[in-house]
């Protein structure tokens, strides 16, 4: 269950940066030129060195955490092979705290012990799966893909349209890409969907009017 909560974690953050990264990036130029190529050009050089910053940085963050699991997995093995009265006393207070009687979680803990031991250590004390450990993979693909398919968003809409239209229409589909993906996120957390979706999208627009007022300075000074 964590394994797969960390992939879809990182395929809503993978699209949201897609999405207004490349959306920032597409309509900054826009500002400045009508030009469909240079246009195309800055998008898919933001998609396609977004996308593999992204897969890297997944990759790195979760295989420094599937490695920390690995060393506290590895420390209690240790200490069940070389203390093992001491670990079956601190699983009874760990139970115990949790609001057992010190009778009933004392049973607990010897029956856990005797069924596996470190199984039961290892999600009370350290709250790890041993056979659910995270997957760096998992997380690098999701996140490239996840951003790909949210920068091709942007792409077309800003390469679709009549000049005029272009960076009003990106401007409400990335503002609702933004929001399905807020909200995406809200469920997956468990928090308020509002307050998610309100957050990303207000991000999205500063980020879009931020360029497009860099574009708009570049474009008229001829730069």
């Amino acid at each position: 269950m964590s394994s797969r909560l960390n992939w879809l974690r990182a395929g809503v953050l993978g699209a949201n940066d897609g999405i207004v990264s490349v959306a920032g990036l597409v309509v900054g130029v826009a500002a400045a030129t009508t030009d469909r190529g240079p246009i195309l050009t800055a998008g898919l050089a933001g998609l396609a060195a977004g996308a593999v910053s992204m897969a890297l940085g997944e990759y790195v963050s979760v295989s420094t955490q599937r490695d920390t699991e690995r060393a506290l997995l590895a420390k209690e093995r240790h200490e069940l092979a070389t203390i093992p009265d001491a670990e079956l006393e601190e699983l009874a207070s760990l139970y115990e705290a949790k609001g057992l009687s010190p009778a009933t979680a004392r049973t607990v803990a010897e029956e856990l012990t005797e069924h596996d031991a470190f199984a039961a250590h290892a999600e009370v004390e350290l709250g790890i799966d041993p056979n659910d450990l995270t997957n760096p993979w998992h997380a690098a693909f999701a996140s490239a893909i996840a951003f790909t398919v949210g920068a091709i968003l942007p792409m077309l809409a800003i390469l679709l349209p009549p000049a005029s239209a272009r960076i009003p229409v990106t401007f409400v589909a990335m503002l609702a890409a933004l929001a399905i993906t807020g909200s995406l996120s809200a469920r997956l957390g468990g928090a308020k969907r509002s307050r998610a979706v309100i957050r990303v999208v207000t991000g999205g627009a500063l980020a879009m009017a931020v360029t497009y007022g860099i574009g708009q300075l570049l474009g008229v000074a001829g730069i």
